[in-house]
Parts: structure tokens; sequence; C-alpha cells
């Protein structure tokens, strides 16, 4: 039997520690990690935060070298080597996936730790794309002890695994 695909998900930081937090998603309460600098309602390039609102899942990046492609409902895309995202509000592909050229500092998605193994991408500051006003916010894998991300929320890498089976096109994700 197939899996029920959710409609919400809701984040919420822990008590205490504002760079962790709570995923609830349907009956599941998952740990995640959240930005550096907590969840922020006036989300700014490079401040670390989380940006509070809500946020459609558009499209599920994945490492076909590392892993299988999972099963899903979102649309999919494998990384290459020269993917990356530009996060410079300057550019006229702010906000936007890029193909990054050798040398260069650009964020890629490509890396060498396994924390971008599976990407989804939020369409936070996409409508209107606004410069400066926050760029690369994902869903992946959590670092070690669910430490802080650059503004991202950060999923245990199994718990990641099994929410892609649960999400969708249709899925929100509200952070609060």
């Amino acid at each position: 039997m197939r899996s029920k695909t959710l409609t919400r998900l809701v984040v919420r930081h822990r008590p205490g520690n504002p760079r962790q937090g709570w995923l609830v998603a349907g009956p599941f309460t998952l740990p995640v990690s959240l930005g550096r600098g907590g969840i922020k309602a006036n989300k700014r390039e490079g401040d670390g935060g989380t940006p509070r609102g809500t946020f459609r899942l558009k499209r599920l990046w994945w490492r076909a070298d590392r892993q299988q492609r999972p099963a899903t409902q979102l649309p999919s895309r494998r990384i290459g080597s020269d993917d990356g995202w530009c996060e410079d509000p300057g550019s006229r592909h702010y906000n936007r996936p890029v193909k990054v050229p050798p040398g260069s500092a650009a964020d890629r998605l490509a890396r060498a730790d396994h924390l971008y193994d599976f990407i989804i991408e939020l369409d936070h500051n996409t409508r209107p794309r606004i410069a400066g006003r926050g760029s690369a916010v994902f869903i992946h894998a959590a670092r070690p002890q669910f430490a802080p991300t650059a503004g991202c929320v950060g999923l245990d890498l199994r718990a990641l695994r099994r929410l892609l089976t649960r999400v969708g096109p249709r899925t929100r994700i509200m952070v609060e």
C-alpha cells in the first residue's frame, strides 16, 4: 500500500536552542538543525537564518553517483559535478541553479561531504526574486549532532530518505 502524500510539514525551533528544532510530518516528529541565526522573519543573504514562512517543495536534487534515486513524487534532477547555486545578490542568476566552472568559489551542489546527497529545493525568495533576501534555502542532510546550517533545514539522512517518499509538489513547509 502506498503512503499518503503529506500536504504540510511544520518546523519549529526547540525551546532553549534556536539552532535546532522539530519537523512535524503527519504523525512523525523529527529532530532538525536550523540556521546558525535561528528562524528569521526578515531573512537576509549571509545572516545564517532559516526564513520564516510557508514554502513549496519545488524539486529534489540527488547525488546519483552516491545514492539510488529515491521514491518520491517530487520532480527530480541528478546533481552533476558542475552544478551550483548562485548566492551573489549582484548576479542576474541570484538564487538560481547555475553551472560552476572549475576553480570557482560558487556554492557547489556536488560536495565532498554527504550534506547535499539529497536536496529538496524550496521556493523561498523566488516569486519575486529579490536580491539580498536569501538564497539556496534547502532541506538537506544534517551535520553530526545536528550542528547549525547556513539557513537550511537539516534532517538525519535516513529520516530525509523516508520523508522523500511522503512529499510531492503539493506539499508545503511552514517554518514558524
